[in-house]
């Protein structure tokens, strides 16, 4: 799913723009690049865990996993 990403100083997330929705970003969990991709793992403001790609070559940002807080306490239960 295609989102819009805003950049901040040192090209930092700054916020995600997701279905209407407008996230803030608090915390940069990870990154790492493949051929042609960079992936990011990001905290919300909503204290989701988004998981983003960035095409290089197209210039284009999509999510491709989100795991809301309530998801995230129930898989804490589950194990």
């Amino acid at each position: 799913m295609r989102i819009r990403v805003e950049r901040g100083a040192n090209n930092a997330l700054r916020t995600l723009d997701w279905g209407g929705r407008r996230i803030d970003v608090v915390e940069m969990i990870d990154q790492w690049y493949g051929a042609n991709y960079r992936y990011v793992k990001v905290k919300g403001s909503d204290s989701g865990i988004y998981m983003l790609r960035f095409d290089e070559i197209r210039d284009e940002w999509a999510l491709i996993m989100f795991v809301s807080e309530r998801g995230r306490v129930l898989m804490a239960r589950a194990a």
